[in-house]
């Protein structure tokens, strides 16, 4: 199996403030299909927060980091055929969704959400991964 990681990292550069030094990617390529990291509320570029306090702003941003990515690794938001998405609190979900369901618009992909007790950075409130394809035509 031919993989490609896209936008390598380590944990100790990204999360100063915790012991970390894991080495990891933003995106995988293998063979046609592209799996891509969780996505928050942050800048890939800056590493900086993005919409902290509103879910909606960071839902946003995650979801223009997905495209980016998914770009990136020569696919797109319409080749994305599974996506989880990770709420903070069940409240947050009407607003999450709204964006990314514009976002996703005619795309039909198979969705899991989750509730879960926190995110890596109490200031995130969401976090979306999807995974996708590359279609033959598109390469």
């Amino acid at each position: 199996m031919t993989h490609t990681r896209i936008r390598k990292f380590n944990t100790k550069d990204t999360y100063p403030e915790q012991k970390l030094d894991n080495d990891l990617c933003q995106a995988v390529v293998a063979n046609n299909t592209v799996y891509v990291r969780g996505q928050i509320g942050q800048d890939l570029d800056t590493r900086e927060s993005v919409g902290v306090g509103d879910v909606a702003l960071q839902a946003e941003q995650a979801m223009a980091n997905i495209k980016m990515l998914l770009e990136e690794c020569g696919s797109r938001l319409d080749h994305i055929c599974k996506i989880t998405i990770y709420l903070t609190d069940v409240r947050y979900r009407e607003a999450v969704y709204n964006v990314t369901g514009r976002w996703l618009k005619g795309v039909f992909p198979v969705s899991t959400g989750l509730v879960v007790t926190a995110l890596a950075r109490p200031e995130w409130l969401v976090e979306i991964d999807v995974t996708a394809v590359i279609p033959q035509a598109d390469k």
